[in-house]
Parts: C-alpha cells; sequence; structure tokens
C-alpha cells in the first residue's frame, strides 16, 4: 500500500486575481513608445495587419519535446518488460534474481534510471507550455503534478493503474512521481525488500540502489507510454496563438516560490533530514530551468508581436526573463559543483526568484491587454 503524503504536486500554480493585480502592479510596464524597429518582422507586421503571428516554432518545439517523451517512455517500457521476465524466471523471489541475475539486473535498473532522467528532461522543457495551456493542462496534472486520491485531495490524477498480476491501483499519482518512487526506492511498497543491491559495484549500497518491484514497475511503464502517446497526438493537433503563448508565459513563469520550496525539502537541501519521497533523482533546480528555456521559446515567438504595440516593453521584458534564467542556471551549476546550499537559502533565493517572475508576468498581462488579448489564467 502506498505511503501516505501530502501532496505530490510537480509544477505550476494558477495565478489568482489577486496574484494577477499584484503582478500588474509588481511588472511596471514602461511607457507605451509604440515603437517600429521591430516592424520588419513577419510576426509584427502580421499583427500590425490584424492577422495573427506565425507561432509554428512553438507547435513545432512541443512536438518535438512530446516526441522525445514517447520514445523515452517507449523504452523504459522495454526495459520494464525485460525485468519483469528476469523475475518472472525467478518467481518474483528477488534474492534469488539478483543471485542469479546480477549483472543484467544491474544493467538494467541503471539504464531504466537513466531513461528516466532524459524522460524528465524532455518534459519539463515543454511543462510551460502543456501546463499552462488549457487544452493541455489535464496532461501535466497526469504526467507530473498530480496527486494520489485521498481524503481532501486536490488535483487528483485521472487514471487507474492496473498491474500484471490483476491488482489496480486506483489514481495513484502522476507518472514521475510513480517511476521515482520505483525506480529510487523511496517507496518501501514499491521495491524488493529481501536484498540490498549493489548496482553500481562500488562496493557500497549507496541512496537509491534498489530492486524495483517488477509487478509495479511494468504496470506503471505500461501506463506511462499510452499517457505519452496521447499527449504527443495532442500536441500534433495543437496549433499555439497569442493567447496560448501569453497565457503560458503568464502562469508558468511566477511559480518560482513554489519550486523553490519543494527543493529546499528534498535532499539536495536538507539532505537526510529530508522526509520527501520525490525529487531525489533530479534538482528542482534543473526542473525550474528547463522549465524556463521552453518558457524563453514561447516568449521570443510573441516577441515581436509585442514589440509591435510597445518596442521598449518588448525589450525590457526579454531581458528580465534573461535574468531569471541566468539566476536560477547559475545556482544549479554552484549545486551541481559541489555547493551546499542551507534551507534559509533556498528561502531566500525562492522569494528573489519570485519577485522576478511576478514582475515579468504583470508586463506581458498588462501588455496583453493593450494587444486585446484575453488570459485566460
Amino acid at each position: 500500500m502506498m505511503s501516505a503524503i501530502t501532496s505530490v504536486s510537480r509544477s505550476k500554480k494558477w495565478l489568482t486575481p489577486i496574484a494577477l493585480t499584484a503582478a500588474l502592479v509588481v511588472g511596471g510596464c514602461s511607457s507605451n513608445s509604440n515603437g517600429n524597429n521591430a516592424s520588419e518582422s513577419p510576426a509584427a507586421s502580421a499583427q500590425a495587419s490584424g492577422q495573427s503571428p506565425d507561432l509554428s516554432k512553438v507547435n513545432t518545439y512541443l512536438v518535438d519535446k512530446a516526441t522525445a517523451l514517447h520514445t523515452s517512455t517507449s523504452d523504459l517500457q522495454k526495459t520494464a518488460n525485460e525485468y519483469y521476465e528476469l523475475a518472472k524466471e525467478s518467481d518474483f523471489d528477488y534474492a534469488a534474481l539478483w543471485s542469479k541475475e546480477q549483472t543484467k539486473v544491474s544493467e538494467l535498473v541503471l539504464h531504466a534510471k537513466n531513461i528516466f532522467l532524459t524522460a524528465n528532461s524532455s518534459y519539463e522543457t515543454m511543462e510551460g507550455i502543456v501546463a499552462g495551456v488549457s487544452d493541455l493542462s489535464h496532461y501535466d496534472v497526469d504526467i507530473d503534478a498530480g496527486n494520489p486520491a485521498g481524503d481532501g485531495a486536490e488535483d487528483v490524477v485521472s487514471f487507474d493503474v492496473k498491474l500484471p498480476d490483476g491488482k489496480t491501483l486506483e489514481k495513484p499519482g502522476n507518472f514521475f512521481y510513480l517511476e521515482e518512487l520505483t525506480l529510487w526506492g523511496t517507496n518501501p511498497d514499491w521495491a524488493a525488500q529481501t536484498v540490498k543491491p549493489d548496482l553500481d559495484g562500488n562496493g557500497a549500497v549507496d541512496f537509491g540502489e534498489v530492486l524495483p518491484d517488477a509487478n509495479v514497475f511494468k504496470g506503471f511503464t505500461d501506463s506511462f507510454v499510452e499517457m505519452s502517446s496521447s499527449l504527443l497526438s495532442d500536441a500534433q493537433a495543437w496549433k499555439a496563438t497569442p493567447e496560448d503563448a501569453l497565457t503560458a508565459l503568464v502562469v508558468m513563469v511566477p511559480t518560482m516560490e513554489e519550486y523553490f520550496q519543494a527543493w529546499k525539502e528534498t535532499r539536495f537541501v536538507s539532505g537526510d533530514q529530508s522526509t520527501s519521497q520525490q525529487f531525489v533523482a533530479v534538482s528542482r533546480l534543473q526542473d525550474i530551468a528547463d522549465i524556463l528555456s521552453g518558457l524563453q521559446i514561447v516568449y521570443a515567438e510573441m516577441k515581436p508581436t509585442i514589440a509591435a504595440t510597445d518596442s521598449a516593453q518588448a525589450e525590457q521584458t526579454e531581458a528580465e526573463l534573461t535574468d531569471l534564467v541566468s539566476f536560477v542556471s547559475g545556482l544549479y551549476e554552484q549545486e551541481k559543483s559541489g555547493t551546499k546550499f542551507k534551507p534559509e537559502q533556498a528561502d531566500s533565493f525562492g522569494a528573489d526568484a519570485q519577485n522576478k517572475a511576478t514582475a515579468i508576468a504583470g508586463q506581458i498581462t498588462q501588455v496583453a491587454a493593450t494587444m486585446g488579448i484575453e488570459i485566460d489564467a
């Protein structure tokens, strides 16, 4: 049975009307310059003539990332199937499996973890679009943000998982949560307890070295492949609009404090004092940087249209978004280099990032109003 948790949310926080108003105040757009220096671009010309800007690069970006995610989940499924067959041959006796197939099992589990890391980055780099666009946001709940069913739970995933042994887990949590807790063993119910494997052969059983329960690993992954296939299909059919692009930016940029709070509670900051089952494989700083990188793509494609209305504002917002990305990326590079940040530093960094992000969201909201574009936040 799954361990109780309060939340597994990995993603967005939609802006309330009060927060949106605050963003407008903090954003403080520049005076409307109506500069024409961006009018040479096709997107700006299209906006000036009343045509919709060409956002095909946003569509292509989303499809490329969704394709990469589906490729990774398919590879993960092959690995899960092979692992399941080996476990089945040992009658799911994991001590016997480890004794007989140590080398092969180690290769499979380590490979599965690497696939997870690749899949995670593929998703996070498109999450700003998926989570920020109303037509796609349900995928974010099921893939990366949703909670398991429980008393008073909000943002619960929509699916159940039927396992190979015939059991059904009802609304067990989002797919990255399920895979991470299984592959890193932070939910002991989803990992073998009869063996302590040294998967990398370094002479010690390190944190996260477990043999996943083959039954749940295969069940979770089979369902994940189906979900990633559905996302890819809808991504291919989706056509970005200015409303979608600006809404994604306004919704997803000002989620910094939430992410930094989650980072503070993980092993990356709290170490062995952390009680979080999730975010043990990838630092939340990497996730934030990945999300912002996708949002930069969105803004770059909307910038000429914004510049047709207010060129100075377009430049200012781009500069501040770049500064936010640099701020987060700089922290992540320090962490990768061995810097161990303290919880109080995480709080301070989160507040700084949130202030930057709220200003950006306010600028975009205000310029959208000037352009007559409705933000669906």
